[in-house]
Parts: structure tokens; C-alpha cells; sequence
């Protein structure tokens, strides 16, 4: 049953081409609204929490500040919405689901950047 599922997945859900990102990077997605018959982009830039699932199943949580109030969004890789995602910076990070970042404020809120190729 498992493998039917995957077979259906690999063959009929449309992959995008998306950048290699992970937990501590900070990306910026840009996805599209529909309000009533116009449509706008609009982005969230933030760090990404985690990264969850596999296929097409798979999500992705990106939290920024807005003022003082911390902000958290769930994307789905496959969300037709979804227009681009750009790595704005690599984060340094020894987790794969970094939930501690929820409760650091000020300085101990920044992540160092790696130095990746």
C-alpha cells in the first residue's frame, strides 16, 4: 500500500524546482492571494523551524517577528500558491527542528551563518 502511494506521488504531483534550504536559514517565500478576482503576491521572510515530511506531503515552518509578536506560518512544499522561495542566509544550527529559537529574545535570538559552498 505504502509503495502505491509513493508510485502515485512520484508520478502525477508536479515537483517545483525549490533551492536546498534547512532548519536555521533564513528564507523568503513569495506566494500568491486571491482576493475576490485579483490576485497579488505577497512574501514572508523568516527563519525556517523545521522541515517535515516527505514527497508531496511535505512542510515547512518559517517564523518572523513582527514587532514584538513572533509570528509562525506552515507552507506545504507542493502549495500551488507557492511562486519562489529565496535563501536569504544559511544558519548554523546543530538540530533539524530548532523550537528552543521560540523563547530567545535579543542577542541570544541571532543564529551564526555557515559557511557552506
Amino acid at each position: 500500500m505504502e509503495s502505491l502511494i509513493k508510485f502515485v506521488q512520484d508520478e502525477f504531483v508536479t515537483r517545483k524546482d525549490l533551492p536546498e534550504f534547512s532548519a536555521g536559514d533564513t528564507i523568503t517565500v513569495y506566494y500568491e492571494i486571491k482576493e475576490g478576482a485579483k490576485t497579488r503576491t505577497q512574501f514572508f521572510r523568516g527563519v525556517v523551524l523545521q522541515r517535515r515530511g516527505t514527497g508531496s506531503s511535505e512542510t515547512f515552518t518559517i517564523r518572523k517577528m513582527s514587532g514584538t509578536i513572533g509570528v509562525e506560518r506552515i507552507f506545504p512544499i507542493n502549495l500551488p500558491a507557492l511562486q519562489k522561495i529565496e535563501v536569504n542566509k544559511r544558519g548554523k544550527v546543530r538540530r533539524a527542528r530548532i523550537f528552543y529559537f521560540r523563547g530567545l529574545t535579543g542577542k541570544k535570538a541571532r543564529i551564526k551563518e555557515a559557511r557552506r559552498k
